[in-house]
């Protein structure tokens, strides 16, 4: 196939461009993060999916299916299943643990394409004990905004949370209520999203930051030699199109040559704090203040203690065993540490570590030290 004047010249662009962002790439070794990493393309938003569904194989942990407080719609869910089968049974008379109602979400994109797989997220609706061990049935994915299937669920879920239980004692560690399965479901259709030459290219920053967007567009245009892209407030930059870009297959070429590039990313500080799991994540710019943190726990116990009751001799009476109730309260020692202005979290976890302090009393301490204002980063809850 031949080439003309202006494809040749096109080709040729293109080549010495990719060669120039290579370049630029390689000379600034401390770069740290890509622009794929920190930015969305404009109008490629995702879309949550959501739906109902079944978890099944769950060992007498799912809902229960008799008394007042019973999941009446799990029954009625499972009589439907049944039917689509053949089956025909009577709901009321339907008496399973085994089975669970369950929430189904899923995140997907404009480039998921049909047969792509994505990740499920599912989570008890009724009042199941745990989802430990189950299988969600499959279920179909709809968008909310207009009903539309757009993939399909199914597969052995994945919980975090472990639960022991017998007479007269539980034992439960995280959350076993919600589960996941990693690459669960699969996409039947989805809306094809195009680049358009009638209005820039806008990149979205995932993070606002009026810093990191002044990198990217200075990285950007060093990288054309040209003033392409432009500030339009701290959480989008708009990219004009250049000449030798304007086909669809070039624009994206443009596209992927602006995503590979790499700025030094300004890290906000932040702790984040997963209370299902007990999990705290701080970041290395997190700076703590002067500030004194005490910290005691109060104790309740209640116990049953038996006693023998024994009737006098010769009164007819017959030797019972009582229950006495006994119920006492205990406060321990507060526990007391002061910390020095300009503390980093590497002092600060050394510090509750000496204390011997759970996961759930460190939680509580960020909570506190952010409400009284002597932590430098922002205080996230999952």
């Amino acid at each position: 196939m031949k080439l003309n004047t202006s494809n040749r010249v096109r080709i040729i662009q293109i080549a010495c461009i990719s060669v120039l962002a290579i370049l630029c790439t390689a000379v600034d070794i401390q770069a740290q993060t890509r622009l794929s990493d920190l930015v969305e393309i404009q109008h490629a938003q995702r879309k949550e999916l959501i739906g109902y569904g079944l978890v099944t194989g769950l060992d007498r942990t799912g809902d229960r299916s008799s008394s007042s407080r019973g999941a009446v719609f799990t029954v009625q869910s499972i009589a439907n299943m049944l039917k689509n089968f053949g089956i025909t049974v009577d709901a009321d008379r339907l008496r399973t643990r085994n089975v669970a109602a369950v929430m189904v979400t899923a995140t997907i994109t404009p480039y998921h394409a049909a047969g792509s797989e994505i990740d499920v997220t599912v989570s008890s609706l009724g009042d199941a004990s745990s989802l430990q061990g189950g299988v969600l049935l499959q279920t179909p994915l709809f968008d909310p905004d207009n009903e539309e299937v757009l993939a399909k669920a199914q597969g052995a879920l994945i919980s975090g949370g472990v639960n022991a239980e017998m007479t007269g004692a539980r034992i439960s560690q995280n959350q076993s209520l919600t589960a996941t399965i990693p690459g669960g479901a699969t996409v039947d259709k989805n809306q094809e999203f195009n680049l358009s030459t009638e209005e820039p290219l806008g990149l979205v920053l995932r993070e606002p930051s009026f810093g990191n967007a002044r990198s990217i567009t200075e990285v950007i245009n060093e990288t054309f030699d040209e003033e392409l892209a432009s500030i339009h407030h701290p959480g989008l930059i708009k990219i004009d199109w250049p000449e030798a870009f304007r086909e669809r297959g070039s624009m994206n070429v443009f596209t992927s040559i602006i995503l590979e590039q790499e700025i030094e990313v300004e890290t906000p500080a932040r702790v984040v704090i997963n209370e299902r799991t007990g999990t705290i994540v701080a970041g290395g710019e997190v700076v703590i203040d002067d500030a004194m943190i005490s910290h005691g726990n109060i104790q309740v116990r209640t116990q049953i203690n038996p006693v023998v009751s024994q009737p006098p001799a010769f009164s007819g009476g017959e030797t019972q065993v009582l229950d006495l109730p006994e119920a006492g309260i205990s406060e321990q020692r507060a526990k007391t540490i002061v910390l020095k202005p300009e503390t980093t979290v590497e002092q600060l976890a050394a510090s509750l570590n000496s204390l011997g302090l759970s996961p759930r009393d460190i939680i509580s301490i960020f909570q506190a030290m952010d409400k009284a204002g002597v932590m430098r980063g922002k205080l996230i809850v999952m």
